[in-house]
């Protein structure tokens, strides 16, 4: 007489293992895909967010962004009241840390507050050397950064000679390839057309030159996000940061870098 089954078998569980286990190695990298770019959505949301914080601005100012002096004008102070309500909105959401509490750096890597793609630059308080309001209130901080160059240039020693390269207004012929605030590991940046690419996935270079470098993250699957001069939303490519208008005098028919020889981990990424 043959006897009913209970349950099931070592071997039948195995298999099933077996199997729940293969898909799960064919889903996750699908996943993770749509986790990515559901994050990359968000981050365009903020941005989109942000492009309104800057037309109320420059709406209010004539259509002028800030004057910019080495001391003053800075988005973090003249903004403040735009945007401190809504934390959500400073940072990218594939960053998840804060670099430092404060300013200035007090790590021993020498590159101060900055952050990079999975890291929001520090927040910016008062310290000794720093007289409160000169970098903002306390606990201001983020993951995005304005391109320095759209500023009006004050008459001062650090910026009036470059005056001539600042945009200083919305009111530009084809505005919409002029970056205006990006994924940034700093609060700013001033792009150059001859700034070198990072050499690899992570380098960052400190001082105002090489501010390109500041804007070259692999934050968004080979890009970042950013919004334009006319407040538009989009994906940038790496690459394709050495081909918008940065400044007045940014050369975007310059010769790129050579992707093989100085930045291989980008030699495969899309764009120019």
């Amino acid at each position: 007489m043959r006897h009913k089954k209970d349950g099931f078998t070592l071997i039948e569980l195995l298999v099933v293992i077996a199997i729940i286990a293969l898909l799960l190695a064919i889903l996750m990298p699908a996943l993770q895909r749509v986790r990515k770019q559901a994050r990359a959505v968000v981050c365009l949301s903020n941005l989109k967010q942000w492009g309104t914080l800057f037309a109320m601005y420059t709406d209010d100012n004539n259509g002028f962004f800030p004057k910019r002096t080495s001391g003053t004008g800075r988005w973090i102070n003249v903004l403040y009241d735009y945007y401190y309500r809504d934390a959500k909105i400073r940072i990218c959401p594939v960053t998840t840390k804060i670099r430092v509490p404060y300013y200035p750096n007090t790590v021993s890597d020498g590159l101060g507050i900055g952050g990079d793609a999975t890291t929001c630059w520090g927040k910016i308080g008062i310290t000794s050397s720093r007289p409160e309001g000169e970098y903002g209130p306390a606990g201001t901080w983020g993951s995005y950064g304005i391109n320095h160059w759209v500023y009006v240039a004050a008459e001062d020693p650090l910026y009036g000679q470059a005056a001539k390269y600042y945009w200083g207004t919305v009111n530009v012929k084809n505005n919409s390839d002029i970056p205006l605030f990006l994924d940034c590991w700093y609060w700013c940046g001033g792009p150059e057309n001859d700034d070198t690419v990072p050499a690899y996935d992570g380098h960052r270079m400190t001082g105002h030159t090489e501010s390109m470098n500041r804007f070259c993250i692999n934050r968004h699957q080979q890009g970042i996000n950013g919004i334009f001069l006319d407040y538009s939303a989009r994906k940038i490519w790496l690459k394709e940061l050495w081909r918008l208008r940065w400044a007045k005098n940014f050369d975007a028919s310059a010769p790129l870098p050579n992707w093989e020889s100085e930045a291989p981990w980008m030699a495969s990424f899309k764009g120019p």
